[in-house]
């Protein structure tokens, strides 16, 4: 009897879990990023749409909206406590910003590119102007200032 009930739940973690799939990179820059919660980024799309890394050595930001990107680890454990911190964070902002996350294991040249060396590492980049670099974990409120600060400012 047991079994029965727990095959159901089963079921459903795993349809709904199937649902959150990662963000096309035809997405990114369009007006359907804003329906998402995290755009996933490969060097290959960081470079077409954050910042060519290869080609230039002076930073120019590539997007049409300010950014932060969450570099990450699956095995970290303080990247997953801030990972949902993040996106409720970017949720209240109301499609004004774009979350990117780059896994750090599965894009180890870009990772040191950017010079990532901690996890977990935000990355806030305003429209116009330098990034900002923020390691470690973070709370909500800390992450509101640092967007009302770098990429909101009023």
């Amino acid at each position: 009897m047991r079994r029965l009930m727990i095959l159901p739940i089963l079921l459903a973690l795993f349809i709904t879990s199937c649902n959150n799939k990662p963000v096309s990179t035809a997405a990114m820059k369009s007006e359907e990023a804003d329906e998402n919660i995290a755009v996933y980024l490969t060097g290959q799309t960081f470079r077409e749409n954050v910042f060519d890394y290869k080609e230039s050595k002076d930073w120019k930001y590539l997007g049409i909206k300010p950014a932060i990107i969450d570099f990450y680890a699956d095995w970290c454990a303080p990247c997953r406590q801030l990972s949902p911190v993040l996106e409720d964070v970017v949720k209240e902002y109301n499609g004004q910003i774009i979350l990117y996350k780059v896994d750090t294991d599965k894009e180890k040249e870009l990772t040191g590119a950017i010079g990532v060396r901690a996890l977990p590492t935000l990355l806030y980049i305003p429209v116009e102007g330098e990034p900002q670099v923020r390691m470690g974990n973070a709370s909500a409120e800390s992450i509101m200032q640092t967007i009302d600060k770098i990429l909101l400012p009023q």
